[in-house]
């Protein structure tokens, strides 16, 4: 058996969010195998943007709050929520967690990567599952911190226009989502403009909220939608708040791709070199070691 050297063979290094300090950052490959920590990552960086924009939308528009009367403008309180729900995603995408896995918080956002080539199909289903379970834990401590705050604005869910039929709901969605995705896209789309994704993502949102809450309470987001129904037992139309982000995400990859010398370089709102990425990247990203440990361990067998 080969005992390790300690010129040659460094002492194991827990594994952490950012990448090994001896890989240089390259552009890399859709990761292989499994990534939970990822995963874990954006359940954590969900349930963060979830809670604290629940509370927000309870604080602002709940009957019980001063606040609703400093706002007496229902646009101007969609605005003060659409805003508070992009900084809040752009804290997750500018934090440690949001650096390693991307900051998407949104089912309809890992589907637009991954039919833009970058998610790998594994961690797609991983990082869907993850948002779903981190949107549901997020509406259930929503509802315990502030139940009786929660219980005015309907428990946060998101409910359409009952004047709407099923297919306005849907084609809302789509629209809202489309016009997100677009946006993210374009800003990734240059290494001078990646950067500020999460900036461009916050107005976005802003805007988008204010158009479409009144509609169909812009979701955009299925995991936002599916958390609070879990939580409630209601499920107000919740097929339509499926359906429709996900042919948006589709819609934004269409035309996405019509635009001519347009690719996108990363699947993160906030690319760090420093930081491995699972997803396929054009930026430089710290390589994951899980193959290259793999390699190692053959090697040091082979050397017994």
């Amino acid at each position: 058996m080969r005992c390790p050297r300690p010129d040659r063979d460094p002492p194991a290094e827990p594994h952490t969010l950012k990448g090994h300090p001896d890989d240089a950052p390259e552009p890399q490959r859709k990761a292989q195998g499994w990534h939970p920590l990822d995963w874990a990552c954006e359940f954590a960086g969900t349930a963060f943007q979830l809670f604290l924009g629940f509370c927000v939308i309870a604080i602002i528009e709940s009957d019980r709050s001063p606040l609703r009367d400093a706002l007496p403008w229902s646009w101007l309180r969609l605005v003060v929520i659409g805003v508070a729900f992009g900084a809040l995603a752009a804290a997750v995408a500018l934090s440690p967690i949001g650096r390693r896995s991307g900051a998407h918080l949104n089912p309809a956002v890992t589907l637009a990567f991954a039919l833009r080539g970058h998610t790998p199909g594994r961690d797609a289903g991983g990082y869907m599952v993850a948002q779903a379970a981190g949107a549901t834990l997020a509406a259930a401590a929503f509802v315990l911190a502030l139940h009786p705050w929660a219980r005015t604005v309907g428990w946060a869910r998101t409910a359409p226009d009952p004047s709407l039929p099923a297919w306005a709901v849907v084609a809302i969605e789509a629209g809202l989502t489309c016009a997100l995705l677009l946006t993210v896209f374009l800003m990734v789309s240059s290494p001078r403009t990646a950067r500020w994704t999460p900036a461009a993502v916050t107005g976005a949102l802003a805007g988008l909220i204010w158009a479409g809450a009144p509609r169909t309470g812009a979701s955009m987001n299925p995991a936002r939608t599916i958390g609070p129904d879990l939580v409630t037992a209601g499920f107000p139309l919740w097929w339509a708040y499926f359906a429709g982000p996900a042919a948006g995400a589709a819609a934004a990859v269409l035309l996405f791709a019509l635009m001519p010398d347009r690719r996108t370089l990363t699947a993160k709102l906030f690319h760090d070199p420093d930081y491995p990425s699972v997803h396929a990247t054009s930026l430089p990203a710290k390589p994951h070691r899980q193959g290259q440990q793999t390699a190692g361990i053959r090697r040091a067998g082979s050397q017994r």
